[in-house]
Parts: C-alpha cells; sequence; structure tokens
C-alpha cells in the first residue's frame, strides 16, 4: 500500500497498474487479429495461421511440444482468438481489479495475475499428463486466455474484502462474494465440458488467489519478487537510477537547496496501522488521507 504521486506505468514505482496489464492484453490481442487478417487476405488459410503464427502463443499439454515452446507458459495469459473469450477477461479484471488496486495499492495487481497465470498453467500441465481422461487428448490440447489471471483476481479481492458492494444501485448493491462464489461454481462446473483445459487453469488461478491473499494478511507480500525483478528491468533503462551511487555523496554535502536540517518523524505504532488498514477495507484506499497514505509507506519501507 502505498502513496501514489506519479503516474509513471512501471511495476516498482507508483501507477496504474491494471490500466498497464489491460493495455498489454489488448495490444496483443490486436496485433494477432490484425497479423491474422493480413494473412488472409494475403490469401493463406485460416489453418496457416493457427499452425505457424497462434499456437506459438498458446500453451500446449504436451511437455515435449512445451520444452521446445516454453515461452508459452508466459505468452498464452495474454493470447486471446475468440473475441468474446477477449471481452469477457478484460470486463473480469477490470471489476475485480480495480477493486483489488484500491484496495491494496498498485504493487500487489500485476504479480497475482502473472501468478495465477503460473499457477493455472502448471495445474492444467499436471492434470493432462496425469488424468488418463484427459491425457489421450494431450497431443492436440492447449490452452489460451487471462482467464485463470483473472479468476486469481478475482478470488484475492473477495478474500480480501468480501463485503465490498458494486452496483449500489441494485438493492444496496451486490457483495462480491456472490459473484466470485458463482464464477468458481460455474468453473468447476464446467471441467467436463468443451473447454476442460481452460477450466482447470482457471481453478488453478482460484487456488493461487486465495494463497496470495491469505500470506498478505499474514504480512506475507508473495508478489515482492516480482516486483524486484521489475523494478532491477527498469533500472538498466533508467540512468538517474545508474547514476545515483555516483552523485549520492556530492549530493549530500553540497546540494541543501529546499532540505529542512531536522524533521522530526512519529513513530508508526501497529495500532495507527490497523486502524488504517481496517478503514481501507471499509472505505477503499482512496479515501485515506495524505498523512494516512505516509504512514503505510514508510511503514513499507520498513519492512522491505
Amino acid at each position: 500500500m502505498e502513496n501514489r504521486i506519479t503516474r509513471k506505468l512501471t511495476l516498482g514505482q507508483d501507477g496504474n497498474m491494471l490500466v498497464m496489464l489491460l493495455a498489454i492484453i489488448a495490444t496483443v490481442f490486436c496485433l494477432l487479429k490484425f497479423l491474422q487478417m493480413g494473412l488472409f487476405l494475403s490469401g493463406f488459410e485460416t489453418s496457416w495461421y493457427y499452425e505457424n503464427v497462434f499456437r506459438y502463443f498458446t500453451l500446449p499439454a504436451d511437455l515435449g511440444d512445451l520444452a521446445h515452446r516454453p515461452w508459452t507458459i508466459i505468452t498464452y495469459m495474454f493470447s486471446h482468438d475468440d473475441p468474446w473469450h477477449f471481452v469477457g477477461n478484460i470486463i473480469w479484471i477490470w471489476v475485480f481489479g480495480y477493486i483489488f488496486q484500491d484496495l491494496t495499492g498498485n504493487q500487489k495487481l500485476v504479480p497475482v495475475f502473472l501468478y495465477g497465470g503460473l499457477a493455472g498453467a502448471t495445474l492444467y500441465l499436471v492434470a493432462y499428463n496425469i488424468f488418463p481422461g484427459l491425457r489421450i487428448a494431450t497431443p492436440v490440447a492447449s490452452v489460451v486466455g487471462a482467464s485463470a489471471g483473472a479468476m486469481a483476481i478475482a478470488v484475492a479481492t473477495t478474500v480480501l474484502s468480501p463485503g465490498y458492494r458494486i452496483f449500489p444501485m441494485i438493492n444496496g448493491g451486490i457483495p462480491i462474494w456472490v459473484l466470485t462464489v458463482i464464477y468458481v461454481i460455474l468453473d468447476i462446473a464446467m471441467v467436463p465440458g468443451n473447454n476442460t483445459g481452460g477450466h482447470i487453469a482457471h481453478i488453478g488461478g482460484a487456488i493461487l488467489g486465495f494463497v496470495f491473499t491469505k500470506q498478505l494478511q499474514k504480512g506475507n507480500d508473495i508478489g515482492r519478487p516480482i516486483n524486484w525483478f521489475f523494478d532491477w528491468i527498469m533500472n538498466l533503462f533508467n540512468p538517474d537510477k545508474n547514476n545515483w551511487k555516483k552523485t549520492a555523496k556530492r549530493d549530500f554535502h553540497y546540494s541543501t537547496k529546499g532540505v529542512e536540517p531536522f524533521k522530526k518523524i512519529p513513530n508508526i505504532t501497529q495500532k495507527r496501522i490497523d486502524d488504517i488498514l481496517d478503514k481501507i477495507n471499509q472505505q477503499g484506499y482512496r479515501h485515506l488521507t495524505e498523512e494516512e497514505k505516509d504512514i503505510l509507506k514508510r511503514a513499507a519501507d520498513d519492512d522491505a
């Protein structure tokens, strides 16, 4: 939970990660569809696109194929073929992602989405390579879509604040736990259907979302390694960060413009933090005062 000051879209700094995530998913979808249309207009059969382009974005159930296309364990969660599948995932990520980011800040959303996608991929691969009823389809089965990540976000949000209500015009609002329970039950019920692999992946995402929030409530931010990794990537392309060590000593001794010689900062008590967290659960992050946001920022820095 951090103070949102800038709008720069980086994982390690303040900004709207929900917008960034949706933009990436939408961009990949549009690029693939434009490519498919271009190939069709150029005289290529539709099957050629799926066999020579789209299959390199989908996650195969066969471990041998996965060994030749290991990157698909990431690309599959950002790719879609069916427009309605794409629109549905965008809506779910937007609705639950907005609430989750409002409650926790911007540094938790992308990690829970990525972890959810990886958990969904893992459960999918295990199921298709263990259960006899699924193993027969392993050579031709594949899965694609952001649904596992969307499910992880939905469950993580629900566990964090089950009483959060949406659509207030409908009898005071609908608790999000109702939508999530329906979502999960439908996924479980549809496992024997046509999209077995997809629904199994969704269940993996749901399990991850539950674990993520439970660990967060215990004070364990399992998404921190992902933020560290992206911080490191961004710092490689940020000259100001790379030159910090060279200029820090000079700035400390010689750059005193606008710097107060001494500022007393009160200690942060656990009760104060708990009161702020309760306020977030009841009203949302955006209702915090600047002082309360600063306290959470300092508490997070102390824990880092």
